[in-house]
């Protein structure tokens, strides 16, 4: 009974001095603009998916003008539950869909107009994209948001009153029938050219106003509460000031937000915000997986290259920002197959990097440690706990943190993460590693907020040390994670310029290249590429990237060089520069060249320097996000004086409006000096004729 009673009493002791300790705690103070819960949350966030789908999808354009029909829109095999499944495998924690974009189609039954899914032969009528889209999300444990345009190149009244009330209306009906939405997404792109009910007129708004943005922000309050809204100056979230998928460097979460407004001129300020922001409005990066927003077949070969993704996640979010990555679904209804390819490289590759902390259960220690050590002490940062975090004194704003290995160990990436809850500090710091009893810098950098994370080349170190050179206030460091993450094994890309020297590159210096020119498969034992080589004559280049530290290689690439172009000139055009034409044939496929389609017909004449065995050539269409002048029907010509020309062959290249890449067309063997290709036939009735590349096959 009295050992009971003394145990109760020591346990009560124990308690209370606990408690007593945790009352003379002094917290730090939050400093400036600090984020709501909701900003919280959505910060939790990082990365989720924009679904760009609508109509634009079936009239193949990015921005429709509003004259399109309910009918035009028909999917044959949509299935959101594909989408849905697609973004939770690739770690995306939501998705956000066009539920109106500028043509003013709602891809859900909307009350307030005909120009909706409701009059489209898709389910007869019956479909609803938002619906379905909804269940999805809840089948999977995705969070849901909206985008919904302001501007309405159809609707009517567009420019009056009563369209604000529509859009508002509208607005309503999102936020009241799907469930939850974690954001709502508003685009700055407001007045102009448009339909507007047959119209067919500019219409301009002063888009600070017109929207009467106060109620609309009231409704999204009343209905969704836990809502973040986007916008270029917010109010929740902000655009970063491009569509590339990149902020600054310097990357504050605060903004002068009565100075922003939809369409602000100084947008470039967005990819940093302002270091003395009157509130908290971070900042999200959003960018498509291709070259448009919404799909289009001839940009089944322009998805980002792992490596250009690998790029953007650590440029978004390991800049303080969030991933709002865009999946264009296509006519079918579905994310296409190449896209999803990408997505789960994108994933593995990230998953790689990241999968071993090494600075779990290392030694840490700080040169100022805030008044209650137990509470704010240098280990609080590799608990894993996101609510603890190392403090200074309130009036120390500079100071370091030193993380020491038991035994030197490589490291290349660094996360660090600032206790944002109580607002966002740190304007300057700097990484050090002590190799081999020498301190050297790892890096420079300004600010940290949520996440910053930073790569370097690999170097074995004893400690890791983190200056904190500049705060506004003391720093709080949340958290702290080393890595060593695998090179980045990705297939080389191999070039010949127009004097004929063959390059080749690969995303990580540490791959090496190895290639063979005498038809065999590259091994690690074949030549190593180390600087540009020439190749004249037709020769097949098979060339692999490997990975020295894994063994590992990928599959081999082949590419077919003929003559090299060193001697070529164009002599004459149909129309047009011919001072430009060079670009034509300098072996560099992003430079094109095209007619002013003032004469036809559309031809080109080439002096190849010498006579050749000629069996064929190749035609690459202009390249990029909007291709024009794109041959369909031609003709190809060869003489060897320039005088007697001899048709080689007519004919036409096979849906190349939907597959832009490069043509070869073969022939029967013919003598020639000179080339002649003519358009017979230019893609959508296009006066003008152009091309990326035009080349030759010669007799081996």
């Amino acid at each position: 009974m009295k050992k009971s009673y003394l145990k109760t009493l020591l346990i009560g002791l124990l308690l209370g001095l606990c408690y007593s300790c945790a009352q003379n705690v002094t917290k730090p103070k939050p400093y400036g603009p600090i984020p709501t819960e909701r900003q919280l949350a959505w910060h939790d966030m990082e990365y989720y998916a924009f679904i760009h789908f609508n109509m634009n999808t079936f009239t193949n354009m990015e921005w429709g003008d509003g004259s399109e029909k309910p009918a035009q829109f028909n999917p044959t095999a949509l299935d959101a539950k594909q989408w849905v499944k697609t973004i939770k495998d690739a770690g995306m924690k939501g998705v956000i869909i066009t539920a109106k974009h500028h043509d003013g189609f709602c891809l859900w039954p909307s009350k307030y107009t005909e120009h909706s899914v409701k009059n489209a032969p898709w389910k007869n009528g019956q479909g609803d994209v938002l619906k379905d889209l909804s269940e999805a999300c809840a089948a999977y444990g995705l969070k849901m948001g909206v985008y919904l345009s302001p501007w309405d190149r159809n609707h009517a009244q567009y420019g009056k009153p009563e369209y604000v009330s529509y859009f508002h209306n509208q607005l309503r009906e999102l936020l009241t029938n799907y469930g939850d939405i974690f954001e709502v997404w508003f685009d700055g792109a407001n007045g102009g050219s448009g339909y507007y009910g047959g119209a067919n007129e500019t219409r301009k708004i002063d888009n600070k106003t017109y929207y009467q943005w106060d109620k609309a922000i009231e409704i999204v309050r009343e209905l969704q509460p836990n809502a973040v809204i986007f916008g270029d100056g917010g109010p929740g979230v902000r655009w970063v000031g491009n569509e590339e998928g990149w902020a600054n460097e310097t990357n504050w979460s605060l903004l002068r937000k009565k100075e922003v407004y939809p369409g602000y001129s100084k947008y470039k300020e967005l990819r940093s915000g302002h270091e003395d922001g009157t509130h908290w409005v971070p900042a999200e990066c959003d960018v498509s997986i291709r070259p448009g927003w919404y799909y289009h077949p001839s940009e089944d070969i322009q998805v980002k290259s792992l490596s250009h993704l690998v790029d953007i996640y650590y440029q978004s979010i390991g800049r303080n920002a969030s991933l709002l990555l865009n999946l264009p679904v296509d006519h079918r209804g579905l994310v296409h197959e190449k896209d999803v390819e990408q997505l789960m490289a994108l994933k593995q590759q990230v998953e790689q990097d990241f999968s071993n902390n090494i600075a779990k259960n290392i030694k840490v220690t700080a040169t100022n440690v805030r008044g209650n050590k137990a509470y704010f002490e240098a280990s609080n940062t590799i608990d894993g706990d996101k609510n603890t975090y190392w403090a200074t004194e309130d009036t120390v704003t500079e100071a370091s943190m030193t993380l020491e290995f038991e035994t030197p160990t490589e490291v290349n990436r660094i996360l660090l993460q600032e206790y944002i809850n109580l607002g966002q500090r740190v304007y300057g710091f700097n990484v050090e590693a002590e190799v081999n009893g020498n301190w050297v810098i790892i890096d420079t950098q300004t600010t940290i907020g949520v996440k910053r994370i930073l790569r370097f080349d690999t170097i074995k170190a004893s400690k890791i040390r983190v200056n904190i050179t500049g705060a506004k206030a003391s720093p709080l460091i949340s958290n702290i994670e080393l890595y060593r993450a695998p090179n980045l094994l990705t297939q080389p890309v191999v070039k010949r310029d127009k004097k004929g020297f063959v390059s080749m590159d690969v995303a990580d210096k540490n791959i090496d290249i190895y290639y063979t020119i005498d038809g065999t498969e590259p091994t690690s034992k074949s030549n190593k590429y180390n600087e540009p080589f020439s190749i004249d004559a037709p020769t097949v280049i098979n060339v692999i990237a490997y990975d020295a530290e894994k063994s590992k290689q990928t599959v081999s690439k082949t590419i077919h060089y003929d003559i090299s172009k060193k001697d070529w000139k164009v002599i004459k055009v149909s129309s047009g520069k011919l001072t430009d034409a060079h670009k034509i044939i300098d072996d560099n496929p992003n430079t094109s060249w095209a007619s002013n389609g003032e004469n036809t017909p559309n031809e080109v004449v080439i002096d190849l320097g010498k006579v050749y065995q000629l069996e064929g050539f190749t035609y690459t269409p202009v390249q990029g996000r909007w291709p024009y002048g794109i041959v369909s029907n031609y003709e190809f010509s060869v003489s060897q004086n320039n005088k007697t020309w001899t048709t080689a062959i007519t004919g036409e290249f096979g849906n190349i409006k939907n597959s832009p890449i490069k043509q070869t067309v073969r022939f029967n063997t013919l003598k020639g000096r000179y080339i002649k290709l003519k358009g017979l036939k230019i893609v959508d009735n296009d006066k003008r004729f152009s091309a990326s590349e035009i080349g030759v096959i010669t007799k081996q």
